[in-house]
């Protein structure tokens, strides 16, 4: 079947390590089922998977993609939740890990998941917006609303703007009453991120009309003293990414002083995959796409994801 994987790290020039070509059909064990992959959404994970961050050489070759829409073996438009658990009788119980880095990924014409992983995909959503969810838009679900903890009314700060989390934080966060403000390093990604529903648009560093109820933190390094200083008191910044760099000087005063709160967290529960799907069905909402490409375009899809240069989600079909 065709796929997109890697067989050998490249952590200088990550997307020249992606190949796309034939890979052997999935092997399903007991549990889990076939899903026809009808489309699968890029994410920055998978530029660090190309890097060997999170994937170890004894895994590969790994087909890559954690996020797929599809049609499971009994029929069923389904979207597949990428966290999966390692069974209790396992060497490893209760280990989780993301769909491409233990078990083969999405970016295939057929994907093997657990069926317990399976959640019914709308009627009126397409197999390309239910492929955007269950990475970015999951993340973007857990960050606001369990790991901040906002409540309609609050404000909110995105750090970075236009990419696949920064467009659902944005989007989820105006569907449930948040007043939210984002920053971007150009005037395009600033206007795209108010038309998708930003209230006020900042360059990277500026000084805020006010402090803010959370941060969303995804850039790293280039933006956590704003983010910090941009908090008010007893503020929460989630951290669920570092685009720019892991490492940052944090000013430990400012911390303890206004009791400020900082929480790591990445993707979600299946419980909260079903929410999300939920909210986004009662509340109109589809997720941004930038472009859709055929799988066996992976190579050029990647690289407009490596650039930075997104409005949304880069999603492929088989």
């Amino acid at each position: 079947m065709l796929a997109a994987f890697v067989e050998e790290f490249d952590p200088e020039n990550p997307v020249g390590a992606l190949r796309v070509g034939d890979r052997p059909e999935p092997v399903v064990p007991p549990g889990w089922t076939t899903v026809e992959v009808k489309a699968a959404s890029i994410n920055h994970h998978d530029i660090w998977s190309l890097r060997g961050v999170g994937l170890g050489e004894d895994n590969l070759p790994m087909i890559l993609g954690c996020d797929a829409a599809g049609i499971a073996a009994d029929g069923r438009e389904v979207i597949v939740h990428a966290v999966v658990t390692d069974p209790v009788d396992s060497p490893t119980p209760g280990r989780p890990s993301v769909l491409s880095e233990r078990h083969q990924g999405a970016f295939a014409e057929r994907l093997v998941a657990p069926l317990s992983n399976l959640v019914p995909k709308p009627a009126g959503m397409s197999f390309a917006e239910a492929a955007c969810l269950p990475t970015a838009w999951l993340t973007a679900y857990n960050m606001l609303f369990r790991q901040a903890a906002v409540v309609p009314g609050d404000t909110v700060l995105v750090q970075g703007a236009s990419g696949g989390l920064s467009t659902a934080l944005v989007t989820l966060g105006r569907a449930a009453g948040l007043r939210m403000w984002v920053t971007g390093r150009d005037e395009p990604k600033r206007s795209y991120a108010l038309e998708a529903g930003a209230h006020a648009a900042f360059e990277p560093g500026a000084r805020l009309p006010a402090r803010v109820d959370a941060v969303m933190e995804s850039v790293g390094a280039a933006t956590w003293d704003h983010s910090l200083k941009s908090l008010r008191p007893q503020g929460t910044v989630v951290v669920a990414g570092a685009t720019s760099g892991y490492v940052a000087q944090t000013e430990l005063g400012r911390v303890f002083a206004n009791r400020l709160r900082v929480v790591g967290t990445a993707m979600g529960s299946l419980d909260d995959l079903r929410r999300l799907v939920a909210f986004c069905e009662v509340n109109g909402i589809k997720p941004h796409i930038h472009s859709v490409e055929p799988l066996v375009n992976a190579v050029e899809a990647f690289r407009t994801v490596a650039s930075g240069e997104v409005r949304g989600k880069v999603v492929l079909q088989p």
